[in-house]
């Protein structure tokens, strides 16, 4: 560099010298950059595979559904555990270190019960989802109402024919609600597209 061009004072504007950003309607957006940005090229976020659907499948989304479950579980029998907690203690008249002992032993015990039952039940409806999608070559809303059947027929499958048929009908009716709610969203393109021919 010259010694000239460093004894200027510093302009933030475009330079008045000859080149791209001499121009006045392409002026520089950042005054350390010599160039247009908008004329950069700009990347998908994501590179896919020639052919690939652009979402992530049900094997991906198993992940964050279970580990999902899993937290929302603890938080909840958490929740309940503190006020099953109160209650007792209180009953029991315990005050001080007793107290807060028994507290956290009804938090951690009922929390932890509670996220092994929803992660079980997540595991249990995302291998369903899964294995429907390769047995049907598709993911679709079908594989979803399905899954959540199965999961709740094997899930109450050791209390008896009774509670696995009320468990079967309540994973159905869940996961028939989520679908209907998906569809009135807008979220399901393949219900939607069906909805606007028939209805």
């Amino acid at each position: 560099m010259s010694d000239d061009f460093l004894s200027k004072p510093l302009s933030f504007g475009a330079p008045q010298s000859s080149g791209i950003a001499a121009s006045p309607q392409l002026q520089p957006l950042s005054p350390y950059l010599n160039y247009d940005t908008r004329y950069l090229q700009t990347q998908p976020e994501f590179i896919f595979p020639e052919g690939a659907s652009k979402q992530r499948g049900r094997f991906e989304l198993a992940f964050s559904q279970i580990g999902s479950s899993a937290m929302i579980g603890a938080c909840i029998g958490g929740a309940g555990g503190l006020y099953n907690g109160m209650n007792a203690t209180r009953l029991a008249n315990q005050t001080g270190k007793l107290r807060r002992t028994q507290l956290l032993n009804h938090v951690m015990k009922q929390g932890a019960t509670t996220a092994n039952t929803f992660g079980t039940i997540a595991v249990m409806y995302s291998a369903f989802g899964v294995l429907l999608q390769y047995a049907r070559g598709e993911d679709d809303e079908i594989n979803t109402i399905a899954a959540g059947g199965a999961t709740g027929l094997l899930y109450k499958s050791t209390a008896g024919l009774r509670k696995c048929a009320i468990g079967g009908g309540i994973g159905l009716a869940l996961t028939s609600m989520y679908v209907l709610w998906s569809v009135a969203g807008g979220g399901s393109k393949k219900l939607s597209d069906l909805k606007s021919q028939f209805l």
